[in-house]
């Protein structure tokens, strides 16, 4: 550890550091554009210079470690005049696009020409013109015009995901990114490069041109893309899913998300072909109808078949609670037949963040009690139990086991199968009873990911549920809820509710006297009788996660 003193204020702090790191750590912004904390130092920016004592000229922040006795000024006379020139270097052909740039609201340039640039240029010749919409990839398009060579996506490529895939050409006022010559940015990666451009040179072709970042809400997600759990931000404007975005999280997956998780965790949830009310299947046609016709459906037809003609399937897609009240619900009418379907792609995984298990809560899901007690009730035998009519009614929650072929085609053996379902799919083909159920999206709960961290997930648009559960909210809960935010007063709502819902209101009509407000009397239930939950509570999962007790043995069947 070394003392150092920054803008008069003394720190002590570890000698490896340099001075932008020693200075970020105790809350003091050094300007910055091509420093990134995971990324190697280039150094080419210029806009991190400060003042240090003893030296002779100025030092970029980024590349001069801390020393014993160091003295720093990051706002002296000289430096002010330094950064001025350095932003009235970098705006000298920068194209003045803010109004159409989708960067606007989000853009360092933008916010430090606002903060520390004397707000005019000595430079009245003609800007260089530079190539305008570029597709370096399926996903990334360039503008080459506003590119400042900071090269954080160069690195990031060559780094982080190890494939060399951009690069410089020309030389001076004519430098260009562009991809090596035959290649194109295709990586799993590539639209990480959007979030490290700290100008709009880098845009991403699926929300290119939708909204300004101002006229959106952003609430902390988990993306469902597979067992990582990546942190993520969704944006929402009029009740629909725009984006999503990574959120930082250094146990989880750092600064990063894959463009899978990306751009196709949340298009379902916008689809035309979502699920507006729950369904009864009538003369054989589904037909919509009321929740309490619905419910009161479910529950006679459980109720009219023997515990061993019931079998049961939770889902690896749904939340700890969803999961934990399903398990508590057979156990409560006697049916052992309980598992889920895992979702396995040994070909899609990566030394990065990809997992092979392509479902959010496998783990959680076995944890809080959807498996079988012995091998005889797995869900392979489940499916062979249909087959030779031992099992006559089947009830699944929030997944498409008919998309599985092996499935699809002894569902019909069923007399009643009763789902869970948010969007139209194979498996709703077959349903007797449809509940409409809320996505990950619209719901709050928890899931496990594959190293046994539990993680919270937020509701990001509104629907009919939310009003009803709002109307009946004080103001306190009301901005403890997020509620003070439009996003649930505007765009379309579905009547959806989320599946612990539906399933806590079956039980009720079965006889069961479980009294669950909200989700997170569900996984307070979930803390004090789940051993591996113990002594977790919303609060102390917080917005990083928190680990769960886990045993050798359970250690052996993570998936």
């Amino acid at each position: 550890m070394v003392k150092i003193t920054i803008d008069e204020k003394v720190f002590e702090v570890e000698n490896n550091l340099t001075i932008i790191q020693a200075a970020r750590q105790n809350g003091i912004h050094i300007p910055h554009f091509c420093w990134h904390p995971t990324l190697s130092v280039s150094g080419n920016c210029r806009v991190c210079l400060v003042e240090v004592e003893k030296m002779p000229k100025l030092v970029i922040a980024c590349a001069t470690q801390v020393a014993e006795g160091m003295v720093v000024k990051t706002n002296s006379e000289k430096v002010v005049k330094a950064r001025n020139a350095v932003l009235e270097f970098i705006l000298i052909n920068h194209p003045l696009d803010c109004p159409i740039c989708d960067e606007a609201g989000e853009c360092k340039l933008q916010d430090y020409a606002y903060k520390y640039s004397v707000g005019e240029s000595r430079f009245d010749f003609d800007k260089v013109r530079k190539p305008k919409r570029v597709e370096l990839g399926p996903n990334v398009m360039l503008d080459t015009e506003r590119c400042i060579m900071c090269s954080r996506c160069i690195r990031f490529c060559d780094e982080i995901v190890k494939k060399p895939q951009l690069v410089f050409t020309q030389r001076g006022d004519h430098v260009e990114l562009t991809t090596f010559p035959g290649e194109k940015l295709d990586n799993n990666y590539s639209m990480n490069v959007i979030d490290l451009c700290p100008v709009g040179a880098l845009t991403s072709k699926d929300f290119r041109f939708k909204s300004r970042v101002w006229d959106m809400s952003s609430t902390d997600s988990i993306c469902v893309g597979c067992s990582r759990g990546c942190n993520t931000k969704m944006w929402v404007r009029n009740n629909e899913i725009l984006r999503l975005t990574p959120r930082y999280n250094s146990s989880v997956n750092q600064y990063w998300m894959c463009d899978h998780g990306r751009l196709n965790t949340f298009k379902h949830i916008n689809s035309p072909n979502r699920i507006n009310a729950p369904m009864i299947r009538k003369e054989g046609r589904l037909i919509d109808v009321g929740w309490d016709e619905a419910i009161a459906k479910a529950a006679s037809e459980l109720k009219s078949y023997k515990k061993s003609e019931i079998a049961a399937l939770g889902s690896a897609h749904a939340t700890n609670e969803d999961n934990y009240l399903m398990a508590k619900l057979m156990n409560f009418i006697g049916v052992k037949r309980i598992d889920f379907l895992p979702h396995l792609d040994e070909n899609n995984k990566d030394n990065i963040l990809l997992q092979e298990d392509k479902s959010p809560n496998s783990f959680g899901a076995k944890t809080v009690g959807v498996k079988p007690e012995t091998i005889e009730y797995s869900y392979q035998h489940i499916i062979e139990d249909i087959k030779n009519g031992k099992v006559k009614a089947l009830y699944v929650i929030d997944d498409d086991i008919a998309s599985n072929p092996g499935i699809a085609h002894v569902l019909p053996k069923l007399e009643f199968l009763l789902i869970h379902a948010s969007n139209e799919n194979e498996t709703v083909k077959y349903a007797d009873v449809v509940l409409a159920s809320s996505t990950y999206a619209e719901k709050h709960g928890t899931f496990t990911n594959f190293s046994g961290r539990v993680q919270r997930n937020k509701p990001a648009i509104s629907t009919l549920e939310h009003d009803r559960v709002l109307d009946n909210m004080s103001l306190s809960r009301l901005d403890r809820f997020g509620a003070h935010n439009d996003r649930w007063t505007r765009g379309i709502k579905r009547d959806t509710r989320a599946t612990w819902r539906i399933i806590n209101s079956i039980a009720a009509i079965l006889g069961a006297k479980w009294k669950y407000n909200n989700c997170e009397d569900v996984f307070n239930e979930i803390a004090a009788s789940v051993t591996a939950f113990n002594g977790l509570s919303y609060s102390k999962i917080g917005n990083s996660g928190a680990l769960i007790s886990v045993t050798k043995e359970q250690a052996k069947v993570r998936l």
